[in-house]
């Protein structure tokens, strides 16, 4: 069998054009125009991060993937709704509202819900020609997805970092395969070729990979923070409420020692994101306080050994799916 052709037949490529089945996660503060650009100039799917993004900042970025790379990228939002009392009876934030705006005006190839449901703008997206896809957790929330129009889904498992649900990689996606008609991509704790190669025999067309592209020389992130994550073992992350009231799995260090003995004082989402994670994620991410910062990381961090630019990253999973591949055929 002919491992390239196995690649070109992903949804990500049949349907998006991208050369290779791999996206790059979107996460805040880190996945901005240059790394989702470089990323999908090597044949992957970039995708900007727009948590902690205005609108019209976003619309910058956009247009530096676009300066970049002609090839299809996309866009996470987090859908997540306020109360009324919080917003003054909107359904979501303003900020996040002009993220929404944004992305539909500059016409981005794909939209991702990194958090909440984007049932309101499927069908303004698939007017605009925008592929909606939604990132899940459980088996329930896929099909309830489903339901609502999404075009594919990107089933990430306990192990990835950010934002986790509680079922791990290999339960989640086979599992989400088998209950929906729609496309799904494997996502959590997956970092290299075998991670892909292990993706698609789980019935999966691709694989999301966010802590491995945290680690380029294209992210934006302080480099302590990437050499953190090279030189961390496997058991060096937990999750944690501390920085969003949501479960994060992060880097372990005095921030997260702190919350996880004063879980009382944690306030719920996205209070405790808007007067603790912020400014937390800000100092770890970005300012390089890789103690009392926020410092997202997925269990992959045992197979991230060197920081690189993000175009060898997705050129040496592809080199690495297509070796494991052989070594399969050669042992059957």
């Amino acid at each position: 069998m002919n491992f390239d052709k196995v690649l070109a037949g992903s949804f990500l490529c049949r349907k998006l054009g991208a050369k290779y089945p791999i996206m790059q996660a979107g996460m805040g503060q880190v996945a901005y125009g240059a790394l989702a650009g470089a990323v999908s100039k090597a044949g992957g799917i970039g995708v900007i991060g727009s948590g902690y993004l205005t609108g019209e900042e976003l619309r910058r970025e956009i247009r530096i993937v676009r300066e970049i790379t002609d090839r299809p990228f996309g866009v996470d939002i987090l859908f997540a709704k306020v109360t009324a009392e919080d917003e003054n009876s909107r359904s979501y934030t303003r900020q996040v509202e002009d993220q929404i705006r944004v992305t539909i005006e500059e016409r981005v190839p794909l939209l991702v819900s990194g958090l909440g449901n984007p049932l309101d703008v499927v069908s303004e997206c698939h007017d605009r020609g925008i592929i909606v896809g939604s990132v899940v957790g459980t088996v329930r929330h896929a099909l309830k997805l489903e339901r609502d129009g999404v075009d594919f889904l990107i089933a990430s498992g306990h192990e990835g970092g950010g934002h986790v649900g509680r079922v791990g990689t290999a339960s989640l996606v086979p599992a989400v395969t088998s209950a929906v008609e729609i496309p799904v991509i494997a996502g959590g704790g997956l970092a290299d070729g075998r991670g892909l190669l292990a993706a698609l025999a789980l019935g999966a067309q691709g694989v999301w990979m966010g802590t491995r592209f945290i680690a380029s020389k294209e992210a934006r992130g302080h480099d302590n923070y990437k050499n953190r994550l090279v030189e961390a073992t496997d058991e060096d992350t937990v999750v944690s409420r501390g920085h969003s009231g949501k479960t994060v799995r992060m880097l372990r260090n005095r921030f997260t020692d702190y919350w996880a003995a004063n879980e009382a004082k944690i306030l719920p989402y996205p209070r405790q994101l808007q007067e603790v994670g912020t400014d937390a994620t800000v100092l770890g991410r970005i300012e390089g306080d890789i103690e009392n910062g926020v410092l997202p990381a997925g269990q992959s961090t045992a197979l991230i050994r060197s920081v690189k630019p993000a175009g060898q990253i997705v050129e040496d999973i592809v080199s690495e799916a297509r070796e494991a591949f052989r070594k399969f055929e050669a042992a059957a």
